[in-house]
């Protein structure tokens, strides 16, 4: 599922808000998310799972083409734990 069938989904299972009203309230949900995880924090949404941040370390990697070496820096990527929830759903 695209972001816009899912805004799609919500307009249609609410027929009192316009389809304008759903994209602004899941824009406004995904950057809570992102502010959130930007900040350093984490969001649990109970059910569903927990998004958080993990660092990586810089390291020497390759260039695929030429072998040579490339220097790649530390960063933060995001990282996804599925709820119990979820994954009794998925599994049973």
């Amino acid at each position: 599922m695209i972001r816009s069938e899912l805004v799609q989904k919500i307009a249609n299972e609410n027929k009192d808000l316009r389809l304008e009203e759903v994209e602004r309230i899941v824009d406004a949900f995904f950057d809570a998310i992102v502010d959130q995880l930007a900040a350093g924090g984490r969001v649990e949404l109970r059910g569903f799972g927990a998004f958080s941040t993990r660092s990586r370390d810089s390291r020497t990697g390759r260039n695929p083409r030429t072998g040579d070496p490339v220097a790649v820096q530390a960063k933060n990527v995001p990282y996804f734990k599925p709820g119990k929830e979820m994954r009794e759903r998925l599994n049973g």
